[in-house]
């Protein structure tokens, strides 16, 4: 019998049946809150747990430090506790108390700082010190290595290799920089669309960085082209996933299906697919679907 760990991955794809405006294009949302940890992120934090631990620079007992805005902790969380691993998490004190408790659920310690920014400032802080090993997603190839080896190569084989654009979200740029390494090599013709908030716009899950804190793995020539969403466009988004194609997903989710939905009016004919990082529940506390 399979593991937790053995259903990451291989998540579903669904059609937008009711909110695309071209009956020439086809619209996917691949479901990444079908995942056991309720979000892509279980791909990375899978792949950076099992490749630090094969690369023997942790082992069990290693006490590790990282900060999050809540699914890639969630998903360091429920994989760290399958390894012995203790985990401490930095986490923005403005996140919904879902990710608070989803972390504390599965044994983590989990410290509330202003801004993600500050959280990475102290995750880095205590890593100095040799006592913690800080995974840091924002720099970490084993970050986007693990949707080279995974998300890409299911959406491929999922549209018979008709995918003619891919959309997602940009906050680390994990799930982007690895599923574009990928689709430029079976196919250098496959679009690549990235999407981030506007200046003053909030999206959990989406960033649009200071320099100073731009992730280290963004390649900004993988990216085809980046579309500015607005935050009220998200959540409305959001709401709409939810009333008429059932699609229940954060906020992100909801800025990504934006960005595929005006791109697929733009388009003659085509196949794009979106990433639907996580589920909706993971924001019943906030006022998202209120």
């Amino acid at each position: 019998m399979p593991g937790i760990i053995d259903l990451i991955g291989n998540t579903p794809m669904v059609e937008l049946k009711k909110l695309n405006p071209n009956p020439n294009v086809t619209i996917y949302a691949k479901q990444e809150g079908n995942n056991p940890g309720g979000s892509v992120k279980d791909r990375a934090a899978l792949n950076m747990i099992r490749s630090a631990l094969e690369r023997g620079d942790i082992k069990a007992g290693t006490k590790l430090i990282e900060a999050t805005s809540g699914n890639t902790g969630i998903a360091l969380a429920m994989i760290a506790c399958l390894y012995d691993l203790e985990i401490e998490l930095a986490l923005p004190s403005n996140s919904t108390r879902e990710r608070t408790l989803a972390m504390e659920a599965f044994g983590a310690k989990v410290t509330l700082l202003e801004g993600i920014e500050a959280c990475r400032d102290y995750a880095e802080e205590k890593a100095a010190t040799g006592e913690y090993f800080i995974l840091n997603q924002f720099s970490n190839p084993d970050n986007y290595a693990a949707h080279v080896k995974t998300t890409g190569p299911e959406i491929w084989r999922d549209t018979d290799g008709k995918i003619t654009h891919f959309v997602s979200a940009m906050g680390t740029t994990g799930t982007i920089m690895g599923c574009s390494r990928y689709f430029k090599q079976v196919n250098p013709d496959i679009r690549i669309v990235g999407c981030q908030p506007t200046e003053g716009s909030s999206i959990p899950g989406i960033r649009r960085w200071p320099e100073a804190y731009l992730p280290k793995i963004f390649d900004p020539a993988r990216v085809d082209e980046v579309r500015d969403v607005t935050q009220d466009e998200a959540t409305a988004m959001a709401r709409l996933l939810a009333k008429k194609e059932g699609i229940f997903a954060g906020m992100s989710s909801g800025g990504a299906a934006v960005a595929a939905i005006k791109l697929a009016a733009e388009l003659k004919e085509g196949v794009i697919v979106f990433i639907c990082c996580d589920r909706g529940d993971r924001y019943l506390s906030s006022n998202l679907f209120g």
